[in-house]
Formats: C-alpha cells, sequence, structure tokens
C-alpha cells in the first residue's frame, strides 16, 4: 500500500471514530433529556441538585488521578471556577427549562450551543470556518428559529409555557458554549484530566452554594422513591460520561455539521407530525340520536311511563 492509500485509510478511520464518538454523545445527552424531563414530570424542582451529583462524580474520579499525579495546576485556578460557574448556570438553565417546555423542544433548542461556540471560537480563539460551514450553521439555526415560532402559538407547543422554556434554554446554552470554548482552549493547551476534574470540584463547590440558597425547602419537601432516585443516578451516570467524552470531540469537523442539521431537520419533522391532531368524524354528522337532559327531559320521561 502506497502512502496516499495509507493516508486515505486514516483519514476513513479518523472520520468514522468522530461519527461513532458522535452518536455515542448524542445518546448521553438523549438520556440525560429524558431523565431531566422525567424529574420534572414527576414534580420535583430541583434542576440543580440534578446536576450536583454529576460534578461530585467528576471531582472525585478525576480529581483523584490528579492528587495521585502529584502536579501542580496548568492553568490558574480562577479560570476553573470561571467555567465551573458558567457550566453551573447551563445545566440549571436547561434542566429547569423542562419544568415549562417539551422534551422536544428543549432537545432542539439546546442544539444553540453551536452557533454561539461559532461566534466565541471566531472572535476569541481566532477560528476560522469555511463558507459551507457557516451556510450549514446558518440552516441549522433557521430550523431552530422555526422551533420558536412554533412554541410561541403558532404550532401550540407542548409544555406549560413553551416560550419562556425556550427562552431559558437559549440562555443556557450561552452559558454551555463559554464553557465549551473555555474547556477546548484548556484540553488544547493543557491537560485534560485536570480540566475535567477542576470543572467537576468548582462545579461541586457552585452547586453547593446555589442549592443552599435555591432548592433547600424544595429538597426538604421532596418524597423520595426508589423511581426519582433511580432517575437521579441516570442522570449523573450519563452527564458523568459525558463530561467524559467531550474533550474527545470538540474538535469541529464538517462531519458535525451535517449530522447536526440532519438531527435538526429529522426533531423539526418530528416535532410538526407530533403536534398534528388526528382527525375525528363529527358528530353533527351521523344520525346518533339523543335525548334532552334536565327537568323538561325528566318530565317527558315520566309521561312515556304513565302512559
Amino acid at each position: 500500500m502506497d502512502i496516499r492509500g495509507w493516508r486515505n485509510k486514516e483519514a476513513l478511520l479518523r472520520a468514522l471514530y468522530a461519527l461513532f464518538l458522535g452518536q455515542v454523545v448524542s445518546f448521553l445527552m438523549a438520556i440525560m433529556g429524558f431523565t431531566a424531563s422525567f424529574i420534572a414530570e414527576l414534580g420535583v424542582d430541583t434542576p440543580l441538585t440534578l446536576s450536583f451529583f454529576s460534578y461530585l462524580a467528576l471531582a472525585l474520579v478525576y480529581g483523584s488521578i490528579l492528587l495521585y499525579r502529584r502536579q501542580k495546576l496548568r492553568v490558574p485556578w480562577y479560570w476553573y471556577v470561571l467555567l465551573g460557574f458558567v457550566d453551573v448556570q447551563g445545566n440549571y438553565l436547561v434542566n429547569k427549562a423542562f419544568e415549562y417546555s417539551s422534551i422536544t423542544s428543549v432537545t432542539l433548542l439546546d442544539c444553540w450551543t453551536v452557533a454561539w461556540v461559532i461566534i466565541l471560537t471566531w472572535y476569541f480563539l481566532g477560528t476560522r470556518y469555511s463558507l459551507w460551514q457557516f451556510c450549514g450553521a446558518a440552516l441549522c439555526i433557521t430550523g431552530l428559529g422555526l422551533v420558536l415560532i412554533s412554541d410561541a402559538g403558532v404550532g401550540s407547543g407542548g409544555g406549560s409555557k413553551p416560550l419562556l422554556g425556550d427562552l431559558l434554554v437559549i440562555g443556557g446554552t450561552f452559558f454551555f458554549a463559554i464553557s465549551n470554548v473555555g474547556e477546548e482552549f484548556c484540553v488544547k493547551k493543557k491537560d485534560r484530566v485536570e480540566v475535567v476534574s477542576m470543572i467537576g470540584l468548582f462545579g461541586t463547590l457552585v452547586s453547593v452554594c446555589q442549592i443552599a440558597i435555591m432548592e433547600r425547602k424544595t429538597l426538604e419537601s421532596v418524597q423520595w422513591s426508589a423511581e426519582i432516585i433511580l432517575t437521579f443516578a441516570g442522570y449523573a451516570f450519563a452527564s458523568f460520561m459525558f463530561y467524559t467524552l467531550v474533550p474527545f470531540v470538540l474538535q469541529v469537523d464538517w462531519l458535525y455539521y451535517l449530522s447536526f442539521a440532519i438531527v435538526v431537520v429529522g426533531l423539526v419533522i418530528y416535532s410538526k407530525t407530533e403536534k398534528d391532531p388526528v382527525s375525528i368524524p363529527a358528530l353533527e354528522n351521523r344520525n346518533v340520536p339523543y335525548q334532552v337532559l334536565g327537568e323538561e327531559g325528566v318530565e317527558s320521561r315520566n309521561e312515556t311511563i304513565a302512559s
């Protein structure tokens, strides 16, 4: 095999690896979305506590590895405080959105993170994107805009307050984008284990502070059951694996935009089909006898019996 053939094979393997890793990450995101939505349906309003266990697991596992290495931090600690803070806010807003909007809308609008990342990496990191990449991102954003229009009332989006939920998701994706850009910069320049462990550590500390202020009374009123505990555990596991794999897929590639566009189009079609009412023949078109209710109906029935 010549050098050109080897390079083509290597490029194909890298593309397949990226696609596989992307599908795994997408599956983990789906589990996180499902469990967060299920928790909201159970009436447990604890979005901060839901992500707290994920940060704690990251801090314990990767923090132990970092301590075993006995090396100094390669990035100043205050940068990790910022990353941990914005990441917690992103998780809080997106998890909170499940209380007001449908899981379809939240999952779709969660992809706004890509738009924010493009803007932030272009401005702060000097990343240059091709025209096709911008066109792909614009197509995706157009699809996401249709979701906002639908949930604003045109398509009667699901959820108690769908537009509020959508706005919470978009706000959460902005924080996620800041976290992802900062994480990408640190991973490329420094150590992946250090980055993940520090996000876990400071994410845990920030979560504890906010839980004490915002969710303490709610936690006291929660009727804990095996179902709720297992759902929390499922979210924590999926989120832990998500944070573990994300550093490997932070490299932007055209295949990502292609798969992202396909997913968005598919979810928009699914969302539209899901909201279409089933046609039921009108009752007035049927020759169905009916009886008048009330005093008039009772009197007529008594006269019939008497006769």
